[in-house]
């Protein structure tokens, strides 16, 4: 299907011929060794190339969605701003890096800015809500078909969203780093665009721990103590610092609190004295670990996998704004576990969950302790990526507990 019929052939052509190229990947020393030396031009020629082939390989892949899906307002919406932005990354394709197309401008009120920076934070504001629009896109096929949806499709969407949204981290993740390094504002302290070269995990967990307290302080009127232990393997009694983003480690934190505390207070009710969430900081030869346990009950095991689906939601359809726009939260419809877990991933970590049922759960976030090894992970649109979209589900080939039905008839008939 096509799905960006208007303005057209010329559009499809370069889809298609960005849409052949692999993304290139960076890691996160290759950032910070290029923020040291900052350089607008050799930015300019990366970004012009690299963007138009990223916005490429996931426009590809909507365009692979199933058609029930593809109908659906939101996700035209979506689709239409990736289509724009594509579009403007293109309009500098043969713009030649002199300084009249890098040097700063001046506009109304004086103000300062660059003509590309400018186009970057435009692209950026303009999918800040990406993830609440195909979230609504996911409830309006739901109402469509009355909460039925195929498994096929069910499996298509979640490897759809899985991508998306980490085209989307890396895309904001370049801009950034762009629109910080080069833009307007002056760069004060030892941040490197978006990335702390001394980034303390210890300080993010405060901060994290504090921001969700406070929410839970509103709601419960109390909230769990926090306890934090660091160890230090390859350093010892220095504290741990990693090369890392903060506002990254920050969103996985935060998230993981909410979810901790929530459990903490609903499992342990009008308790006066409810248990502290403990977190571990360790730092090993490969990876710095970040583990938060608590004592919120835990849940079945068979429903740990569940919380990284985004179409796993006993959530009911929000409210709409006075804008007659839906609001979509994040909390309670599925989606800040697996984009959390996106964003560990994003440079070769992980977040993994164990839940102990009756007692509590740990969350464990893996990052690389290096970053020369903290390299991008990337969706690539190919012939294996194709494929996905059009399987099947496949048929179970090992026994499960279903099957002991079976076995429960054939011993009441007296086989």
């Amino acid at each position: 299907m096509k799905l960006f019929p208007v303005r057209l052939s010329n559009i499809n052509k370069m889809l298609d011929f960005y849409s052949q190229f692999n993304p290139s990947p960076l890691s996160i020393k290759q950032f910070i060794d290029f923020g040291l030396n900052a350089c607008p031009r050799k930015s300019f020629i990366f970004l012009r190339k690299e963007l138009p082939v990223r916005l490429a390989n996931i426009m590809k892949e909507i365009t692979l969605l199933p058609e029930s899906l593809l109908r659906m307002p939101s996700v035209g919406l979506v689709s239409a701003w990736y289509v724009k932005s594509f579009e403007e990354v293109l309009a500098f394709e043969k713009t030649d890096p002199t300084e009249n197309n890098l040097e700063k401008y001046w506009k109304e009120k004086r103000l300062s800015k660059l003509k590309f920076c400018k186009s970057l934070t435009q692209i950026r504001d303009r999918h800040s809500d990406v993830v609440q629009t195909m979230a609504q896109g996911i409830l309006e096929l739901k109402e469509s078909r009355d909460g039925a949806i195929e498994p096929s499709t069910e499996l298509s969407i979640q490897y759809f969203l899985d991508r998306l949204y980490m085209s989307r981290i890396s895309i904001r993740m370049l801009i950034n780093q762009h629109t910080i390094l080069f833009g307007d504002i002056p760069q004060t302290g030892r941040h490197i665009g978006s990335i702390d070269p001394l980034c303390d995990p210890h300080m993010v967990v405060r901060d994290a721990y504090e921001n969700a307290r406070f929410l839970c302080d509103q709601y419960y009127l109390a909230s769990p103590e926090l306890e934090v232990i660091e160890h230090n393997e390859i350093d010892k009694g220095n504290p741990i610092k990693i090369v890392y983003v903060p506002s990254h480690l920050y969103h996985m934190l935060f998230e993981l609190f909410k979810n901790s505390m929530r459990a903490v207070m609903e499992h342990h009710g009008t308790e006066n004295d409810v248990p502290p969430i403990k977190v571990t900081i360790v730092k090993g030869k490969e990876d710095i670990c970040v583990k938060m346990s608590d004592q919120g009950g835990g849940i079945p095991r068979s429903q740990v996998d569940q919380l990284f689906k985004y179409m796993y939601s006993t959530a009911p359809q929000p409210p709409k704004s006075k804008t007659d726009l839906p609001l979509v939260p994040l909390a309670g419809y599925g989606y800040g576990l697996p984009i959390s877990r996106l964003y560990a991933r994003y440079f070769h970590g992980d977040l993994v969950l164990f839940s102990c049922e009756g007692y509590g759960s740990d969350a464990i976030i893996y990052l690389k302790a290096f970053s020369d090894e903290a390299n991008e992970l990337l969706p690539i649109f190919n012939k294996t990526s194709t494929r996905f979209y059009k399987a099947t589900v496949p048929t179970g080939d090992w026994s499960n507990q279903h099957n002991m039905l079976g076995m429960q008839c054939l011993v009441s008939f007296g086989f």
